[in-house]
C-alpha cells in the first residue's frame, strides 16, 4: 500500500528538530539536570507562572472538550493588537507551524510556486512540497531576505510568499522601507505571509508594522506564537492574523478542537503577563550580546543577531554538534539549511551561555575550532 502514496509525499524531506534532553540522558547516562540545551530557541525561564497557574486549574476540566473556536484567546489576541483588530480576524493553530499547513490547504496547487529566502525555516519549503507546489528560492545576502529580489522571483504561477521577520536560522531582520517598497509592487494573486515569531524579541520602535496591511484589506497573514516569549514550546500553540475573509477561509482547513484548551488557557493567561515577558527579553539581550562579544574574541565569524539565538561559523557545525553533545550541551548543526560550516546557538540562562562559551573555548584550545 505503501507504495501508492502520492510520489510529492514519498519525496518529503523530514523536518529535524532539535536532539530533545531526555535522548541525550538516555544516549550519555547523563541526568536530566546535567543538560544544557542551547538548540531549538526555547525560553530558559520556562513557562509565564501566570500561565502555568491557569493551565493547573484547566486540568480539572481535561474531562470536557475545549472551546473549539477559542473564543477568549482569539477576543483577547485581537484586544491586545488593537488597530480595529476583532476575533474575526484570528486563527489559532496548533503552533504557528499549523496555521502554514492551513495556507497550503486553502491555496497550494500542484505546479504553485512559493517564494522563499534561501536560509529561512525549513518548514516552509517542506509545506509546499506536501501539497505539491514548488520551492523558489531566493539568494539572501548577508543572510538578510532580498525583498528586491523575490519580488523579481514572482511570476504567474506564484502563489505564496513567505518572510520569516526576524529570521530563522539567521536572526537578521528586514525593516520597514524595504517592506513598505515590497508591498506597493506585490501582485494581488500572491499571499504575502509574513512570519513574525521573534517578533517581542525586537526593541520598541525596531519591529517594521506589517499588521497595517491587513488593516487595509491586503492578501498578507502575520503569524505569531506564545512558544518563544511566553515559554510554551510544549503547548503547540500560535496563530494567524489576516482578513475576516481569509480567516473564514483558513478556518475550514482546521481539525475540529485544534487548539486544546490547556494550551488556550496558558496562552491567555501568557498573554498578559508582561512581567515574564519582560524578563525574558532583558535575559535574551544581555545573552545575546555576551554571546556575541565571546565569538568575536574567538575570531569566530557569526550573524549579528536580533532574535534569541546567534548563527556563528565553526568550521565544521556538525563536528562541533557532535563534540558538544559529548559535554552535554545541545546546539543545533545548521547542514539541513545549506550551511554546514555554521551553528545556531539559542540564548540560555547566563550560566548555560558561560558553560557553552567556557567548552567552546576548550575545543578552540585542542584545535577543534577554526583559529
Amino acid at each position: 500500500m505503501w507504495k501508492s502514496a502520492h510520489e510529492h509525499v514519498l519525496k518529503l524531506t523530514v523536518y529535524e528538530p532539535g536532539k530533545p534532553v531526555e535522548e541525550l540522558a538516555r544516549d550519555l547516562g547523563l541526568r536530566e539536570e546535567e543538560i544544557i540545551k542551547l538548540a531549538s530557541n526555547e525560553n530558559p525561564l520556562g513557562p509565564s507562572p501566570k500561565a502555568l497557574e491557569a493551565m493547573r486549574r484547566t486540568l480539572e476540566r481535561s474531562h470536557f472538550y475545549p472551546d473549539g473556536g477559542g473564543y477568549e484567546l482569539r477576543g483577547a489576541i485581537a484586544e491586545r493588537l488593537g488597530f480595529g483588530f476583532a476575533r474575526e480576524n484570528i486563527v489559532l493553530g496548533n503552533g504557528s507551524n499549523e496555521i502554514i499547513e492551513f495556507i497550503g490547504h486553502a491555496f497550494f496547487r500542484p505546479g504553485d510556486e512559493v517564494v522563499v529566502a534561501r536560509h529561512s525555516f525549513a518548514v516552509y519549503k517542506l509545506m509546499a512540497q506536501l501539497f505539491g507546489a514548488d520551492t523558489v528560492e531566493v539568494p539572501d545576502p548577508g543572510f538578510t531576505a532580498d525583498l528586491e529580489a523575490m519580488f523579481a522571483a514572482i511570476n504567474s504561477k506564484t502563489r505564496v510568499l513567505f518572510l520569516a521577520n526576524p529570521n530563522n536560522p539567521t536572526g537578521t531582520l528586514v525593516g520597514q522601507e524595504a517592506i513598505d517598497r515590497f508591498m506597493a509592487r506585490v501582485p494581488a494573486h500572491v499571499l504575502v505571509v509574513f512570519d513574525e515569531a521573534y517578533y517581542e524579541f525586537l526593541d520598541e520602535g525596531v519591529a517594521p508594522d506589517v499588521l497595517k496591511y491587513v488593516g487595509e484589506g491586503r492578501n498578507v497573514v502575520v503569524m505569531r506564537t506564545f512558544s518563544k516569549i511566553m515559554g510554551l514550546a510544549n503547548l503547540r500553540i500560535g496563530y494567524g492574523v489576516t482578513t475576516p475573509e481569509l480567516a473564514a477561509v483558513l478556518q475550514r482547513t482546521r481539525q475540529p478542537f485544534n487548539a486544546n484548551g490547556i494550551a488556550q488557557a496558558g496562552a491567555l493567561a501568557g498573554l498578559l503577563d508582561e512581567e515574564h515577558m519582560r524578563k525574558t527579553r532583558e535575559l535574551t539581550h544581555e545573552g545575546r550580546e555576551y554571546l556575541e562579544r565571546e565569538f568575536a574574541a574567538m575570531g569566530l565569524e557569526y550573524v549579528p543577531s536580533v532574535a534569541n539565538f546567534v548563527l556563528v561559523n565553526v568550521g565544521d557545525g556538525n563536528a562541533l554538534f557532535q563534540s558538544m553533545l559529548r559535554k552535554g550541551i545541545i546546539l543545533r548543526a545548521m547542514a539541513s539549511y545549506g550551511l554546514p560550516e555554521w551553528i545556531r546557538i539559542s540564548v540560555g540562562t547566563m550560566d548555560q551561555n558561560r558553560r557553552c562559551i567556557e567548552e567552546m573555548k576548550a575545543l578552540a584550545k585542542d584545535g577543534k575550532l577554526p583559529a
